[in-house]
């Protein structure tokens, strides 16, 4: 049963059981209703309980079921809880560990709510680009007000119940067991009449209008529709009777689920869940315990990574092989610590236990006995086999020896050891204690159980651990390398970058191409086309990069890069210098300079990624295209709302793609368009990457 019954004297307890979090499947809603009606038909059942079993109350309705026939089968949630707010007889929440979306909304029909502190409680359906639509943004301003449920609402944040226990969302909030509690409390109020519903509540404040408007002000900021819908939702339940705000409410839900993004948004959920699971990785393959970890270098990246270890509880060792640049690392990160805390993020007991498990040596045989090492050196393959060596000989046998390499052989670095069956790739993302993305790469000898152990590890550090096979760049520099070429090869035909950089940020990427090379640094980029043009010398790149970097603008570090930077301020300002260089460099290619639509830019730059990543999928480089998409939402600032660029090559329709792709291949650099057979192939079969 997914929803068990029992008495308890005159008190019948209902049980959602339906693991991990008693999502309300349809199972589950019709197990409820079977039970509520049992206690109505039961003359020695005074009153009812709802709990849920283990760790939830519930997590809400089942995402699988949305747009399905089973969502839509009587009894639905709806069904379920006006089951609940009619019954002739008292109906109790006992709330505890996890209650959200629909698991909070069938508490809101509830005629009373017991919480156990640290319960947490939220309506998240705008992360998935949805309303809640059980009557959530109905039935919670009446409870909490109006300014508690806008920020609930519109943000998906979770609060604690203790946070709200002067609301009338709870009728008590308990140190125990809330089921234990609401059965004492049911046999109090067994026989009070009427019966409280939230619906009969009204919503009164002073400034009403004033504070929906700003509400709708703050929601258009964003590239989301869902947060402004929320709002006027909201609106529908301060000015229209409840059963007119319900209607309202409902047609607000239906015309999300059906639009293109929230299809994303659970596209982007269901990916990241998809991401950790691997075919031939058994979810019992046994995982290293890691207890303590060590990294291979101060700077920028070292650092990072030593603070997921240290955010993580795991002491760290930093390795550095000078003492000027290990005590500069380490005095960053104690700065990085110190600002978090300055800021209210981190509290200063635990910054100065994050601080102190971080430390450093300059000796290899300090790090000997660490569980795992990571290093973080120079992006070239002589420097990592001198690292991956030295390791080989000092680390205990059962280390794990992990590179943090964003484009190098893994197999060859692996190579270098005597146990290869140990080194795996865990590529971090600058800066590496912000980013979400872990990009794991599995060499030719990995071990499943070392893979388990990276992936197990990418959660404790709270990233998404994406696994990547060997290949030049992985998945995401990979691709990002043909993304740059098209940027480069505009700007010899007729764009700036100010116009390429707002072009793909219209669409809400983070960051253009430009703004994002002036961040990570141009000459990392340099160093990557140096390495190509020695590699493959028939491979073309537009040439005002190299000129850019000759001229030593590496970007924000150099206060120069593709734009100007003030002193203090990291806000772009568009060179004069760069400019004249660009349109110089154009006639030196001896190309004419032409106006260039901003939609000529995003397919370019857009279907350069899909492209190549339909070859790495094709490869089997990566196992999925849903694991693509995953790097570029989590690593490459992709906009959430188009799904990542799989999932909206799949929205587009493959066939205009493909088209697209061919017309481009017509133009001045038109020889580096070669559609992707994988892509052509599921374009005229009509098939999408994301199945």
């Amino acid at each position: 049963m997914t929803a068990e019954y029992q008495a308890h004297g005159s008190v019948a307890v209902i049980t959602l059981n339906n693991p991990p979090v008693n999502g309300m499947n349809f199972d589950t809603r019709q197990a409820a209703v079977a039970g509520i009606n049992r206690a109505l038909d039961d003359d020695s059942i005074k009153a009812i309980v709802i709990t849920g079993a283990g760790n939830a109350f519930s997590g809400g309705a089942d995402i699988k079921e949305f747009n399905t026939p089973m969502g839509m089968s009587n009894p639905t949630l709806h069904d379920l809880i006006d089951e609940v707010e009619t019954a002739s007889k008292p109906v109790i929440a006992a709330i505890h560990h996890v209650c959200m979306g629909g698991g909070l909304e069938l508490s809101l029909g509830c005629h009373y709510r017991i919480a156990s502190k640290g319960t947490q409680v939220a309506l998240p359906e705008v992360k998935l680009g949805l309303l809640p639509g059980a009557g959530g943004t109905q039935r919670l301003p009446r409870v909490v007000g109006l300014e508690i449920a806008l920020k609930m609402i519109t943000s998906g944040a979770p609060e604690f119940a203790e946070n709200l226990a002067q609301t009338a969302l709870f009728d008590e909030v308990v140190d125990g067991d809330a089921v234990a509690a609401a059965i004492v409390f049911a046999n109090k109020i067994a026989d009070v009449r009427p019966l409280p519903k939230v619906r009969n509540l009204q919503i009164t404040h002073q400034q009403l209008d004033t504070v929906l408007d700003a509400a709708r002000a703050q929601a258009k900021r964003g590239f989301l529709t869902a947060p402004l819908e929320c709002v006027e939702a909201i609106a529908a339940a301060a000015k229209m009777a409840f059963d007119d705000g319900i209607r309202f409410e409902r047609q607000a839900f239906y015309k999300l689920v059906l639009g293109a993004e929230s299809k994303a948004l659970r596209h982007a959920f269901f990916a990241e869940r998809a991401a950790s699971k691997i075919p031939d990785v058994p979810a019992d393959t046994p995982i290293r315990p890691i207890k303590s970890a060590a990294v291979i270098g101060a700077g920028t990246m070292g650092g990072g990574i030593a603070m997921n270890f240290a955010n993580a509880g795991i002491p760290v060792v930093i390795l550095e092989t000078k003492a000027e640049a290990l005590e500069k690392g380490l005095a960053t990160i104690k700065k990085n610590y110190q600002n978090t805390r300055d800021k209210g993020k981190l509290s200063p007991q635990l910054c100065e236990q994050r601080i102190a498990s971080i430390t450093g040596t300059l000796d290899y045989s300090a790090i000997a006995q660490a569980d795992i090492v990571i290093e973080a050196v120079f992006e070239e393959l002589k420097v990592k086999q001198i690292v991956f060596e030295q390791l080989d000989k000092v680390m205990r046998p059962g280390a794990i020896l992990a590179s943090n390499t964003s484009t190098l052989d893994l197999n060859k670095i692996a190579a270098f050891t005597q146990r290869p069956q140990d080194v795996i790739g865990m590529h971090f993302f600058s800066p590496a204690n912000v980013m979400k993305l872990l990009e794991i790469v599995r060499g030719k000898e990995t071990s499943k159980e070392v893979l388990a152990t990276a992936l197990a590890l990418s959660k404790k550090m709270k990233k998404i651990g994406v696994v990547s096979g060997v290949c030049d760049g992985f998945i995401g520099n990979r691709m990002l390398e043909q993304y740059l070429r098209q940027a480069g090869f505009l700007l010899d035909e007729g764009c700036l970058p100010a116009q390429v950089d707002a072009a793909i940020e219209k669409l809400g990427f983070a960051m253009g191409p430009f703004r994002m090379g002036d961040l990570a640094g141009n000459d990392i980029s340099y160093a990557v086309r140096k390495r190509r043009a020695a590699e493959r010398p028939d491979m073309i790149n537009s040439s005002a990069a190299d000129k850019l970097c000759e001229l030593g603008r590496y970007g924000q570090k150099t206060s120069a890069g593709w734009y100007d930077y003030q002193q203090g301020d990291r806000s772009p300002h568009p060179s004069e210098l760069v400019n004249q260089m660009i349109l110089e460099n154009s006639s030196e290619c001896g190309i004419v300079r032409r106006a260039i639509s901003d939609q000529e830019i995003t397919e370019r730059l857009i279907f350069a990624l899909v492209n190549e990543g339909a070859n790495i999928l094709a490869e089997g480089i990566a196992q999925r295209a849903s694991d693509i998409d995953m790097v570029y939402l989590s690593g490459y600032g992709f906009p959430l709302h188009l799904g990542g660029p799989m999932f909206y090559a799949d929205t587009l329709g493959l066939p205009n793609v493909v088209a697209a792709i061919q017309r481009y291949a017509t133009g001045h650099y038109g020889s580096v368009w070669k559609v992707s057979p994988l892509l052509q192939e599921l374009a005229n079969k009509g098939q999408t990457f994301n199945r």
